[in-house]
C-alpha cells in the first residue's frame, strides 16, 4: 500500500514525538517523513520531502503555523494543511478558513480524533486520486477537448511535424474525413480586415472576433457538398488565419476543388462583406507531405499585393510549375532539424538515412541533387545561426571548407559522411551550448545570492525574476548543479558570512543578524547552532 507522506510542525520537540509514538501512522494511510520545530524550518523541508499533508501548531517561533499555510498554499497548492491550537479563538479559525486549511483542532489532541482525521484525510485523497484517474472523467474530458486535440492535429499537419506512424488512427480519432484520397490540397485563407459596404457597416463588423469564425461555417458547409475536407484556424504565428485540407479523389477534381473555392469567396463578399483571399497550394500523393502543399498555399497568397485580394490563387498560375521530383520539403527539414537538436545519435543517423534515401531513389539529374544538398546544407548554417554555434568547433578540416566542399562532392555517399558528422557536431556543440548556459544561470544565480543575501525576502520567486526562469525548473537544475537546495545555499552563504562577522567584527548578534538576512534574532541563533552546535555568543567566546 502506498503511504501519503506527512511532516509535523510543533516548536516543543515532546509534543512532536508524542504525537508520532502514538498514532498508527500506517493504519491510518501514513508515513512520517520529516517534523520542524517552526514554521520557517518546515517551508525549507517541504521542497526536499515533498509531503501529502503537514500538521502543524499555530503557536510557534519564527514563523507561526498561519504564515506557513499562507505560504504553503501559495507555492505547493495540492497539499493538505491540519492545524492544531491550544487556543480556541474565533480570529484563527477565521483565518484559517481563508487560507482553505483542511482541517482546524484544538489542543490537546486525542490519538482517536486525530486518527480519525488522519483517515478522512486519506479518503479525500484517495477519492481525489481516483477522479484523476477516473477512465469516464478522463474519457468526458477528451470529448470536451477533442475540437482543440483534432485542430492541433490539423495545424500539426500542414505544419510538417505530424508524426506518420498512426496518421490513419488519429484522422479517424479525430472524426477527420481526410484519409484514402488519391491526393490531397491545403489551402490558406486571409481574411481582409477593411469592411466592403459603402457608407455603412453591417453588426458583424463591430465584433471583428465572430467574422473568422462565420468565415469558417461557410466553407465547412459548401465545401462538404463538394469534397470531403478539414478547414480548421491556423495556429501560425503570421499569415493565415484559416486553412483547409482537401482530399481529391475520383469524384472531385483539383480544378473544381479551385472552382468552388473562388464561388465561396464572391458568397462571403456577399453576405459578410469582407474580402477573403484563398492560396491554394501544389496537391502531393501522401497525406504527410500535406506541409509542403500548405507552405505553396501560403506562398500563392503572397501575391495576394500583385493578383489582388477576394478570390483563389492558384500557386501553379503565379509561378512555374517545377519538373524536379527531388525537394528537400518542409516536413524532411522538420525530421532532420529535429534529430540534431535533439538526439540521440540513433535518431540523427536515421533522419540522415532518409534524406540520404530520397536522394537515391528520385533518380534525377546531378544539378537536381547538387540542389538538394545546397539546400539540406542550408538549414543547417541557419541552425548554427541560430543558436550561435562556432563553426570552427563543427568540423575536423578547415572551418571555410566545412561548406565549400558541398558543391564539388559527386557522390551521395561522399555527402551521407558530411551530413552525418555535421550533425553529430552540431547536436554535440548544441549540448554543450544547454550545459554551458545552465552553468552560467547557476553561476549568475550564486552571483545574485552573493550580493542579496543580506535580503530577508531573497526567495527563489525572487531570483527567478531576476534570472527570467520558472522556479519549479531552477530549482531543480540548481540542485542538480550544486548538490544542494536553494534555501540549504542560500543558509550555508548567510552563515558563513556570519562566522565572517564573528570572527572579523565585535558587532552584537542581533547586527550581525540583520547584516546576512536574518530579521529576527533567535531564529538566527536557532539556526547557526542547529549548524555548528553552538549558539553565535558561544561561538565567538570560543575563539
Amino acid at each position: 500500500m502506498n503511504l501519503y507522506r506527512i511532516i509535523l510542525v510543533d516548536d516543543e520537540e515532546e509534543v512532536r514525538q508524542s504525537i508520532i509514538k502514538k498514532i498508527d501512522w500506517e493504519d491510518a494511510g501514513f508515513s512520517v517523513v520529516g517534523d520542524a520545530e517552526n514554521g520557517q524550518e518546515a517551508l525549507e523541508k517541504v521542497e526536499a520531502l515533498e509531503p501529502d499533508v503537514i500538521l502543524t501548531d499555530i503557536r510557534m517561533p519564527y514563523m507561526d503555523g498561519l504564515s506557513l499555510a499562507e505560504r504553503v498554499r501559495q507555492r505547493y497548492p495540492s497539499i493538505k494543511i491540519v492545524i492544531f491550537s491550544g487556543y480556541d479563538e474565533f480570529e484563527y479559525a477565521k483565518q484559517a478558513i481563508k487560507l482553505n486549511v483542511t482541517e482546524y483542532i484544538l489542543k490537546p489532541v486525542n490519538v482517536e480524533e486525530l486518527t480519525a482525521i488522519l483517515k478522512r484525510i486519506k479518503s479525500n485523497l484517495d477519492e481525489e486520486i481516483e477522479q484523476k484517474r477516473n477512465v469516464s472523467l478522463l474519457r468526458e474530458n477528451y470529448r470536451r477537448n477533442l475540437p482543440i486535440l483534432r485542430e492541433q492535429f490539423l495545424n500539426e499537419l500542414v505544419g510538417g511535424t505530424a508524426s506518420s506512424q498512426n496518421m490513419e488512427e488519429r484522422l479517424m480519432e479525430y472524426h477527420i474525413p481526410l484519409a484514402g484520397a488519391k491526393k490531397w490540397v491545403a489551402a490558406a485563407i486571409d481574411i481582409g480586415k477593411e469592411a466592403l459596404g459603402a457608407g455603412r457597416e453591417l453588426p458583424l463588423h463591430r465584433e471583428r472576433d465572430l467574422i473568422p469564425i462565420s468565415v469558417k461555417q461557410l466553407f465547412g458547409e459548401k465545401l462538404e457538398q463538394y469534397c470531403r475536407c478539414a478547414v480548421f484556424t491556423s495556429s501560425r504565428a503570421s499569415g493565415s488565419e484559416l486553412a483547409l485540407i482537401a482530399a481529391i479523389d475520383g469524384e472531385n477534381s483539383q480544378t473544381g476543388l479551385i472552382d468552388v473555392l473562388g464561388d465561396i469567396c464572391k458568397e462571403i463578399r456577399k453576405i459578410l462583406e469582407v474580402p477573403v483571399t484563398v492560396g491554394i497550394g501544389h496537391s502531393c500523393q501522401d497525406l504527410k507531405d500535406i506541409g509542403g502543399s500548405y507552405k505553396s498555399a501560403m506562398d500563392a497568397l503572397g501575391y495576394k499585393a500583385i493578383v489582388g485580394a477576394g478570390g483563389t490563387i492558384y500557386i501553379n498560375d503565379v509561378e512555374p510549375v517545377s519538373s524536379g521530383l527531388l525537394r528537400f520539403d518542409s516536413r524532411a527539414e522538420a525530421a532532420l532539424m529535429a534529430a540534431v537538436k535533439f538526439g540521440p545519435r540513433e535518431q540523427i543517423e536515421e533522419a540522415v538515412r532518409a534524406v540520404v534515401d530520397k536522394m537515391i531513389d528520385a533518380k534525377v539529374h546531378f544539378s537536381q541533387c547538387q540542389a538538394y544538398m545546397l539546400s539540406i546544407s542550408s538549414s543547417m548554417i541557419q541552425m548554427i545561426q541560430q543558436y550561435e554555434l562556432d563553426i570552427t568547433q563543427l568540423s575536423e578540416g578547415d572551418a571555410a571548407d566545412t561548406f565549400a566542399i558541398i558543391p564539388k562532392m559527386v557522390k551521395v555517399e561522399d555527402f551521407s559522411r558530411w551530413l552525418l558528422s555535421m550533425a553529430l557536431h552540431i547536436n554535440q556543440a548544441m549540448n554543450q551550448e544547454r550545459d554551458n548556459t545552465m552553468k552560467q544561470v547557476i553561476q549568475k544565480a550564486k552571483e545574485y545570492i552573493m550580493e542579496n543575501y543580506q535580503d530577508p525576502d531573497l526567495s527563489v520567486e525572487k531570483i527567478c525574476r531576476q534570472l527570467h526562469l520558472s522556479p519549479a525548473y531552477f530549482s531543480t537544475m540548481f540542485k542538480k548543479e550544486t548538490g544542494q537546495a536553494y534555501i540549504a545555499y542560500l543558509t550555508q552563504v548567510r552563515l558563513d558570512k556570519a562566522v565572517e562577522l564573528l570572527n572579523k567584527t565585535d558587532d552584537k548578534t542581533y547586527v550581525i543578524a540583520a547584516k546576512v538576512g536574518y530579521q529576527e534574532q533567535n531564529y538566527f541563533s536557532y539556526v547557526f547552532k542547529k549548524r555548528f552546535g553552538i549558539s553565535p555568543t558561544k561561538f565567538r567566546g570560543a575563539k
